[in-house]
């Protein structure tokens, strides 16, 4: 199938990072996952840790020495799709304006734009709700060719939006429940299923794209 890495951050949803995990493996995807210091205080990185970077290997402690891998351009490389879920209101705002300074948003800031990436976000109600979210959210679909999309849209109209007019980017919209503060509303990151299934429909969307283009060989 695809290799497929999943970025966590520092989202409650970090919870469901196992299942997501579980759910690209069980699809026949190879998973590798790169996450925030902050994601891990919300699951337990030991069973994962073969398949996972840390900021502490991205930087561990010896000095740099010529020749040694650069872990984020590795990923990269191995990469066919970028999958963040969750995403974070942090995280989003570091993205949409180029912020590098750990080793997921390195990924991001390196990642090759001919690959695929799906952004499932995950937040307080207020935050998604909060005109700097619509504002992020506008400026990365930007990046990905998601221009004059109309600054009063919010919620599930601006994500289909950018996902009408992006090209290699899908956002996957958070959905109404009680969130673990317990508020209760929009914010919460789409069900683990729907999140695999949009990883499905992006690969063969992709897969289609590049069959249909002549120059691609």
């Amino acid at each position: 199938m695809a290799n497929i890495l999943l970025g966590a951050t520092g989202s409650v949803a970090a919870v469901k990072v196992p299942a997501v995990v579980a759910g690209l493996a069980a699809a026949g995807h190879a998973v590798k996952v790169v996450a925030t210091d902050a994601a891990t205080y919300f699951f337990d990185p030991a069973p994962l840790r073969e398949i996972l970077t840390l900021d502490a290997d991205e930087w561990p402690g010896d000095r740099y020495r010529r020749g040694d891998a650069v872990g984020h351009i590795e990923l990269r490389k191995w990469a066919d799709l970028f999958l963040i879920a969750p995403l974070d209101a942090n995280t989003l705002a570091k993205l949409a304006v180029g912020l590098c300074d750990n080793a997921l948003t390195c990924v991001w800031r390196a990642w090759d734009l001919s690959k695929p990436v799906i952004l499932a976000p995950a937040m307080n109600t207020l935050m998604w709700e909060h005109p700097f979210t619509r504002k992020h959210l506008r400026a990365v679909g930007a990046d990905f060719g998601a221009t004059h999309v109309p600054g009063h849209l919010e919620g599930e109209t601006l994500v289909r939006q950018i996902n009408d007019r992006a090209k290699g980017l899908h956002v996957v919209p958070p959905i109404s429940k009680r969130l673990a503060c317990g508020d209760v509303g929009v914010g919460a990151m789409a069900e683990v299923p729907d999140v695999i299934s949009a990883v499905s429909q992006v690969l063969s969307a992709t897969a289609g794209s590049a069959e249909s283009d002549p120059t691609v060989a």
